[in-house]
């Protein structure tokens, strides 16, 4: 069956970030966790690995609301990485209660940039966004009217 994910990179922080959505979302990371560059085997084809690199995320997937799942990575410079945050990506969640759209709006608007409060919007639903303390950009969208 496919599936969707979000693919967020970052400069350097990206176990700091992801143990801020898990604690968010109460998940727990898929297959063997955390990996580190420093678990690529060594190649003749590569250039030895900078030891303060070893230990930065290669890949993480969390999974979040309605099997959809975030996953990330560092992007190290010296890996010939250049990263530039943006707001040209959102990541909409639609939770079923307005309680649940509350409590994580709550907790991802925390230390960040509120774009817009939840409020109900002429369309029907419960909405709102903001941009987390890491500069991601989140959509919440609440379908149900109690």
């Amino acid at each position: 069956m496919a599936t969707v994910s979000t693919y967020l990179n970052f400069k350097n922080n990206t176990e700091e970030v992801f143990g801020f959505y898990k604690t968010v979302f109460g998940t727990d990371y898929q297959g063997n966790g955390i990996m580190r560059f420093g678990d690529v085997p060594p190649s003749d084809d590569m250039s030895p690995m900078p030891e303060h690199i070893k230990n930065l995320v290669m890949h993480v997937s969390l999974p979040i609301l309605g099997g959809h799942v975030l996953m990330g990575s560092d992007a190290p410079e010296e890996m010939g990485l250049s990263l530039q945050q943006g707001n040209n990506v959102y990541i909409m969640l639609r939770p079923d209660t307005r309680e649940e759209t509350r409590r994580l709006y709550a907790a991802l608007s925390a230390g960040g940039v509120v774009e817009q409060e939840l409020q109900d919007m002429f369309w029907g639903d419960y909405y709102g966004s903001c941009r987390d303390k890491y500069g991601i950009c989140w959509m919440f969208n609440c379908e149900t009217k109690a």
